[in-house]
């Protein structure tokens, strides 16, 4: 008797990033940044007419190989201007904001790409500093290598390369957090004391549980 299809595939599994994809109002400008100074080829594009919903514009989807099997993606529709608002203000080509707006929330929403060592990533540094979209930043994070910098559309992206392997006692410690992290925001003033406080007494909590898994493993 065979196994049923939910036995036989595991719970998790979505296999990476396929695509992200974005608005543009500069076409010209996305290509030259991804195609010709970042050197990202062309894969795929999609010339659609008609398509969508009431009155959706004509539009082309057109698509960068960004290494892994994973792709950026862009959308530009014909005849579509862009957004009322004046264009220094923070954000990007579709999602300007208020100004005054902080530059770490205007940033969070960002594209990450990753690359193999440190060469790489300098090699990418070079590109970018030779273009007009010279690297804005680049940091030393907990256990990665990062450059920043914004493409034409105003969207951030990172390059960033792996300075170690994450330990399993650095995966437990995410699932801590996370766990606070979710208790602590639903309650009045969230902060950082708060999480944690909450995060000690989850460690207290389940150290007798770890302790059984460690007897087991032994």
């Amino acid at each position: 008797m065979s196994l049923d299809q939910n036995q036989q595939k595991p719970e998790h599994r979505v296999q990476g990033v396929d695509h992200a994809a974005f608005p543009t109002f500069d076409p010209a400008a996305t290509v030259h940044f991804y195609r010709d100074v970042l050197r990202f080829p062309v894969v795929h594009s999609i010339c659609a007419a008609g398509w969508g919903r009431e009155k959706h514009p004509d539009f082309i989807h057109f698509f960068f190989d960004i290494g892994g099997g994973d792709r950026i993606a862009f959308f530009y529709y014909f005849g579509l201007t862009p957004p009322h608002g004046e264009s220094s203000a923070p954000g990007d080509s579709w999602a300007r904001l208020p100004e005054g707006t902080p530059g770490y929330f205007v940033d969070s929403r960002h594209l990450a790409i990753h690359v193999e060592d440190e060469e790489d990533l300098l090699e990418y540094r070079r590109r970018l500093d030779e273009s007009q979209w010279p690297v804005e930043m680049q940091v030393m994070h907990e256990t990665i290598e990062s450059i920043y910098t914004h493409d034409p559309n105003g969207y951030m992206v990172e390059i960033t390369r792996a300075l170690r392997p994450v330990t399993p006692q650095e995966d437990l410690d995410a699932e801590l957090t996370i766990d606070a992290l979710v208790e602590v925001a639903q309650g009045e003033a969230p902060s950082l004391d708060q999480l944690l406080t909450k995060k000690a007494e989850l460690i207290v909590e389940r150290a007798a549980r770890w302790a059984e898994k460690q007897e087991v493993v032994q």
